[in-house]
């Protein structure tokens, strides 16, 4: 079958499910030109790649040239953001000039948060997709439970570069980093990824200065860079907390992050959690983040209670304080259990395979 795949530009960690995709379907690749900070992908590793302009009248964009393609293509798989103005005219020419086109739409679809307007217009934008891929189960019961009829919904998560991770994990053993750097044995907590605003970073450098003055010590390692670094550093000096927090740096060595992150005790992401949870659960890591489901990202969903990690009410200091404070304390000598919840969790529902075998159920 020959698949055009159209997305906003070509993110480096769908490379895992992208090369699958181009091994199982004749794809034609329509990629967005990158105007982020997120890393590129190298698009040698794909057959057939053409990059177009995304025009932007903010909030809304344009993908230019993409509507000539439905002359061209049968079936598309495309990136389904409510605000591109070209996927709603693909949409609607499928359903009306061109009614045996096939148009399948990837997206995080509800979140819970959407106000009537929003909600209309996802329901109307979605309903035209002969299949809509869902990164969470959180956003198909959320689309049902707001009224949703149309049965073409299909959770499929997420993934990274699962093979190399796999391979490296494989590789990992205990190292004593954290002790050298810090001169303690402290319980370290981790996060990894961009240091942005929306992470609320500054609730963890809180809840550790909340716990040190309770007597509970903890090591804080920030593997990443990015706008809120320097009011971070700031806030660890008010807060009495610099000799606890190594602002690592980014890091774009994957061997040398998963050293990090096997060797941390556990993750916490106070804002939205992202990718992160798969990042650190696929070595073993597990991940506390805030309780709050629609302000969260689809990756939450990989933590189970109490076996992949745990949950704190958002935005309360104490709460993360009390949830560390209680995975420091009820975990500590289940360190491997541990480790083998979260490389069960990954493995079985958060790789490239599980994606594709979903894909294939649809798109045939």
């Amino acid at each position: 079958m020959k698949l055009c795949i159209i997305y906003n530009f070509s993110q480096k960690y769908r490379e895992g499910i992208y090369k699958l995709l181009d091994t199982q379907y004749d794809c034609h690749w329509v990629f967005g030109k990158n105007n982020t900070d997120i890393k590129e992908l190298d698009d040698s590793v794909l057959k057939d790649v053409t990059y177009i302009d995304n025009v932007w009248i903010k909030p809304f964009y344009y993908q230019k040239g993409v509507v000539s393609l439905m002359k061209k293509y049968d079936t598309f798989l495309m990136l389904g953001e409510l605000f591109c103005i070209s996927t709603w005219m693909m949409l609607i020419l499928a359903k009306t000039i061109y009614p045996k086109k096939r148009i399948y739409i990837w997206s995080h679809g509800w979140y819970g948060k959407e106000n009537k307007i929003k909600l209309w217009m996802k329901h109307a934008f979605f309903s035209m997709a002969d299949a809509v891929l869902l990164y969470g189960n959180h956003a198909k019961d959320v689309a049902r439970n707001f009224g949703y009829k149309k049965d073409n919904l299909y959770v499929i998560h997420n993934s990274l570069d699962y093979d190399k991770q796999i391979n490296l994990r494989n590789s990992l053993t205990d190292s004593d980093i954290y002790a050298l750097h810090f001169n303690n044995t402290n319980p370290v907590l981790l996060f990894i990824g961009r240091l942005t605003y929306v992470k609320r970073l500054d609730l963890l450098l809180k809840a550790v200065a909340e716990l040190k003055g309770n007597g509970t010590k903890c090591n804080v390692v920030l593997v990443g860079n990015g706008e809120a670094k320097d009011n971070l550093s700031k806030m660890a000096q008010d807060l009495k907390i610099t000799d606890n927090v190594w602002f690592y740096g980014a890091c774009y060595d994957e061997k040398e992050n998963a050293q990090l992150i096997y060797n941390a005790d556990v993750c916490v992401a106070p804002g939205n959690v992202g990718l992160t949870a798969m990042h650190t659960m696929v070595y073993g890591t597990p991940v506390i983040t805030h309780d709050d489901f629609a302000w969260q990202m689809p990756e939450y969903e990989a933590i189970k209670p109490n076996e992949t990690g745990n949950f704190f009410e958002r935005d309360n200091v104490g709460s993360l304080a009390d949830c560390i404070a209680s995975w420091i304390c009820s975990h500590d000598e289940e360190r491997e259990q541990v480790r083998k919840n979260c490389y069960s969790e990954i493995d079985t529902n958060w790789t490239p395979n599980f994606q594709l075998n979903i894909i294939k159920q649809v798109i045939k």
